[in-house]
């Protein structure tokens, strides 16, 4: 999460960069990302201001730099840190320009992404460039000159009243914590690089998790039910099958190894889990998954990368559902664990989010 203005004698400003007399792009970098070091916050003071760059360390960091962003009126605001630093500062912005907040009524300014963090599947999805070279400090400079393609406007899963790009029960909560499991117990020396970004999700969920479902039962008892708006079901390239789905009606009553929602495509490292999640307007993705350990490892490859629709994935668009399983399933908000639950209403929240898109960057 996010806060102080820069003022480490480890991160300094340098003076080629000169405080601008209106500041129209934050920097916002959380200062416990594995990725923001000293070299980073140095490359990026030659180009944006100290009194525009900022540090934090902790949530009550993220809450007082919400309220400066906001006092100050900056159009625009980068995160650095990953999907985890950005929600949290999404969230944080957004209660207090909501109708209790501090700043209720005012309206929040586009976010950029900085390719900082983990998984960077957010980053992926508005195609933010790499760390590599001047990746980065270009991003920001394209901002402060508004020469950034478009913005994109991205709604959010809404769950127990916090925001986020995805959230579901089964066995991508299982894969969570099986990452986190394999991190913790081979993401050392040598191994520490591969095992902390894609190659450890792949390594938790072909040597930790189908490995567990296939001497345990994977598929559990699940009901789903459509909220107050209609839903529609959705073909293997997304295409709307049948008619719409009355408000209340029942999508689903069997068993699921996963329900999960998302309103972007991509979980991070460039895993495509709901494919034809920006598809549509206003709604989530469902995705409901009856398919074997073995299948799922056999197609792992196509299922990365979005292209594998076998008869047991059912996926809809929806504005809100309800997911109850017959017994408590690993929970995951945003690629963060969340403990087990039974049952979660999942739903597109009210308020939606301008992203800078540098998806026609060259």
């Amino acid at each position: 999460m996010l806060v102080q203005p820069l003022r480490s004698t480890d991160f300094r400003r340098s003076p080629a960069a000169q405080p601008s007399a209106e500041p129209k792009v934050a920097v916002l970098l959380n200062a416990n990302a594995r990725k923001v070091d000293a070299r980073v916050v140095k490359l990026l003071s030659h180009v944006v201001p100290e009194e525009d760059l900022f540090l934090s360390r902790s949530p009550l960091d993220a809450r007082r730099i919400a309220q400066t962003v906001l006092e100050r009126g900056y159009p625009t605001v980068f995160t650095g840190g990953g999907d985890g630093t950005f929600m949290g500062f999404v969230n944080e912005v957004l209660q207090q320009v909501g109708p209790r907040g501090k700043f209720a009524g005012q309206a929040a300014p586009r976010f950029g992404i900085l390719k900082l963090g983990t998984g960077n599947g957010i980053a992926a999805f508005v195609n933010a460039s790499s760390t590599r070279g001047d990746g980065i400090l270009n991003d920001v400079v394209r901002a402060r000159a508004a020469e950034f393609p478009s913005v994109r406007t991205m709604d959010l899963v809404q769950v127990d009243g916090q925001r986020a790009p995805f959230a579901g029960l089964g066995v991508d909560g299982k894969v969570l914590n099986d990452y986190i499991s394999v991190k913790e117990s081979l993401g050392k020396g040598m191994f520490k690089r591969v095992m902390s970004g894609g190659g450890g999700y792949f390594s938790a969920v072909a040597f930790k998790t189908v490995p567990h479902y296939l001497t345990s039962s994977v598929l559990v008892e699940c009901e789903v039910v459509n909220g107050p708006s209609e839903a529609y079901r959705l073909g293997a390239e997304g295409q709307t099958v049948g008619g719409p789905l009355a408000p209340g009606a029942l999508l689903f009553r069997g068993k699921l190894m996963m329900a999960a929602a998302g309103t972007m495509p991509f979980y991070g490292y460039g895993f495509r889990m709901f494919p034809h999640a920006n598809d549509r307007r206003g709604f989530l993705q469902l995705r409901l998954g009856q398919v074997s350990p073995t299948q799922v490892l056999a197609n792992l490859p196509r299922l990365w990368n979005g292209r594998w629709a076998p008869e047991g994935l059912h996926d809809f668009h929806a504005r809100e559902v309800t997911i109850r399983f017959a017994r408590p399933m690993p929970f995951q908000v945003g690629g963060d664990a969340a403990g087990y639950r039974e049952q979660v209403t999942l739903s597109v929240a009210p308020e939606s989010i301008e992203l800078l898109d540098f998806n026609g960057v060259q």
